[in-house]
């Protein structure tokens, strides 16, 4: 079950209540509580069971948000609703996250151009998406004799991507394989520079010039 959490704001700061330790109704067993209501008025200290009969009255739920205050400060809501609206947006967010995956790229020793291009275009369009490549070299037979070729292969593959990628695993040969691990680059902002500064000094200096000629 996904935690539940409220936050509440106190003097030294907003606290996190989860629903694991978050005490409701007859589970506050406190004598005197601090009250908030539904609309956020602060109601002030008032005996927990005047507080759960108001809550009672208002077809409500009181709940502790502030066990640690002294008192405790609980506050009047209908909790199954917002258990309801906060496991939607719990939902919502879950969907808005971006799910980075590793895709694979296979490539042979002796690859051809062609080839190699169409395996580039894959590689390209993984890493646009925001997925890392695990770029792969398979060996076979006495292939395997010459390492090189794999490595080759696999630093034309990374400096054909260029600036997009960043090499997160250097190659590495596992059995009859030799791989490469690449995720996409996070691509800073350039800075634009406005003329001003230097450029004003030199007209500056310029028209100084003309004048004293």
């Amino acid at each position: 079950m996904t935690a539940l959490f409220f936050l509440y704001r106190t003097i030294g700061g907003v606290s996190a209540i989860s629903r694991e330790t978050l005490r409701i109704n007859e589970e506050i067993r406190i004598r005197e509580v601090r009250v908030t209501g539904a609309d956020g008025e602060q109601l002030g200290i008032m005996q927990t069971k005047d507080a759960l009969k108001l809550a009672e009255d208002l077809h409500l739920d009181l709940v502790e948000v502030a066990p640690k205050a002294r008192p405790p400060v609980c506050r009047i809501m209908d909790f199954g609703k917002y258990r309801y609206e906060q496991q939607k947006r719990d939902k919502e967010a879950r969907k808005k996250q971006k799910v980075i995956t590793i895709k694979e790229v296979k490539l042979r020793p002796n690859i051809e151009q062609h080839d190699f291009d169409v395996k580039l275009k894959n590689a390209q369009r993984f890493i646009e998406e925001g997925n890392k490549v695990k770029v792969t070299v398979m060996f076979r037979g006495r292939e395997l004799s010459h390492p090189e070729l794999g490595s080759t292969i696999l630093n034309k593959m990374s400096e054909a991507l260029g600036d997009t990628v960043s090499v997160e695993r250097t190659a590495k040969l596992e059995g009859k394989n030799m791989t490469m691990i690449l995720s996409p680059k996070v691509q800073k902002a350039k800075k634009t520079t406005t003329k001003g500064g230097t450029d004003n000094a030199k007209n500056k200096d310029a028209s100084s010039d003309s004048q004293t000629l």
